[in-house]
Formats: structure tokens, sequence, C-alpha cells
């Protein structure tokens, strides 16, 4: 993959980091799922669409509301990983192989789909006519986010400064707090009800830091393998020096939630 305004159209590939993935992103905290399911209105009985749903962190996460979730990704690596831990856990989960903008339900109606962690990747135009279509009436569409805050974490600072070191052309950096920005062409099919924005502290390890930083776009689905690994062996070796075993890293989250017209 590969867009004009992701790292200056530099290519990625998120199949790179689905074992990474699979391991170090189940890292939402309650409050924001909780907020979540409040914003989709995720419930028993209800149907939802999960777009980008990579390893199905959502889905799985979210699975003991008795929703009825299906995950779509366009990375078949990331599929396979969230079928895998679906299986695992007992969790009766479709995941389905397929771009966002082209996905049909065949006829099928869902109470609200999620785009989580995903909404940059996408052809808006395209999204918001097909999410148009596969919403039923009053269907809701969330938009949600989490990200870590820079200037106000020590290490998620130098974290990103390790990251700019090997990918300079990175353009995840410096997070600030801010509502999500939601594109005019959604506007003509769907109206934006709420947004929610908020401060979180995220319980990591050195372990589950690193792997959270080495599955991120800047690292694993971007570099070479060798400078994976050196960006590996310095990265720990700097959690290792300037951070107690388990910590907290200051990150915000923000939830825009729109009611299909």
């Amino acid at each position: 993959m590969k867009f004009s305004h992701v790292d200056g159209g530099k290519e990625f590939d998120w199949g790179k980091t689905s074992q990474l993935y699979a391991k170090y992103r189940d890292i939402y905290p309650p409050e924001f799922l909780n907020r979540l399911c409040a914003a989709a209105d995720i419930a028993a009985g209800k149907n939802i669409l999960d777009m980008g749903t990579g390893t199905g962190v959502i889905p799985r996460m979210l699975y003991g509301t008795g929703a009825y979730f299906t995950g779509i990704d366009i990375a078949d690596n990331q599929i396979a990983e969230a079928c895998r831990l679906a299986r695992e856990g007992n969790m009766d989960i479709n995941f389905i192989c397929a771009p966002a903008e082209n996905y049909s339900s065949e006829g099928h109606k869902f109470d609200s789909v999620i785009a989580c962690q995903c909404f940059t990747y996408f052809d808006h135009a395209k999204l918001s006519v097909n999410l148009a279509s596969i919403l039923a009436p009053h269907g809701i569409f969330c938009v949600a986010y989490m990200g870590w805050l820079p200037e106000e974490d020590g290490i998620a600072a130098r974290s990103e400064e390790l990251i700019l070191k090997y990918n300079p052309a990175w353009t995840g950096r410096g997070d600030t707090v801010k509502p999500l920005d939601i594109p005019d062409c959604y506007l003509n099919y769907f109206k934006v009800v709420r947004k929610d924005v908020f401060r979180l502290n995220v319980q990591f390890s050195w372990k589950s830091w690193h792997g959270r930083i080495l599955s991120c776009r800047g690292v694993s689905a971007s570099l070479k393998q060798d400078k994976i690994e050196e960006f590996s062996l310095e990265h720990m070796q700097m959690l290792r020096k300037s951070a107690p075993e388990n910590f907290y890293v200051r990150h915000y989250a923000a939830i825009t939630e729109l009611i299909k017209l």
C-alpha cells in the first residue's frame, strides 16, 4: 500500500506485521472499549462490521458483548491471523479479506460499522457511498483512534525519535490531542452526532511496548529485515536504560459517531 499523504508516498505492507500484531496489539483499555461500545451501539444481537480489522482486535476484545461481528481487511496475512486467534478463543467471528470500498454485504444490512485505527487509509469518496449501501436505516458509522502522546510522555518521545532515525519519512510522529477529521463526502450520507476526545494511560512492559512499536507502520510494515533487526536491538536497549520494566504510556483517544441520514 502507498498513499501520497502517508509517509511521503513510501510503500508499506501491514501483512508483514501480522505476527507482531497478533501478539501485541490487543491493547485497548476498558475505558476506550466502553466508550466505543456506547458510540457504536455494540450490544447483544447487533450486527457489526469492523473495517480494517487487522488481526480482529476489536471483534475479539468485544466478543463478550454478544454482538455478531464481521471483520474485513485488505491484507490476507492479517485475516489469517484474525481467524487463527478467533478459533483459539472459540469465537464465532466472520473474517473476510476484502477492500472496504468494494465490500458487498449481498443485501445484508449492518446496524453499525466501525473503522478503528484505519480511517486514513481509505478512499473516502468510494467508502462513503458503500457505507450508505450496507448500513441499515439510521445505522451508525463509528470512527475511532488511539495514539500515544510524545509531547506528554518521555518513553513515547524516545521511541518516536528512534523510528525517525530509521525511517525519516514516517508521518505517524508528533500526535497531539485532537478530534478526528471527517471528510465532507460523508456528510452527503451521514450526520455527525458526537465527537469524543479523551486521554488515557495505557500499561506496558518492556516486551509489550517494544512489540507495539515494532508492529507500527514506521517499522515492520516499512523497513527491510536487516533494519528492523537493528532497530529492535537499539529500541530494547533504550527501554532497559530509560524505563522501569512496567510502566504507563500517555495516550489519547478520539471517537466520532455518525448516523446514516
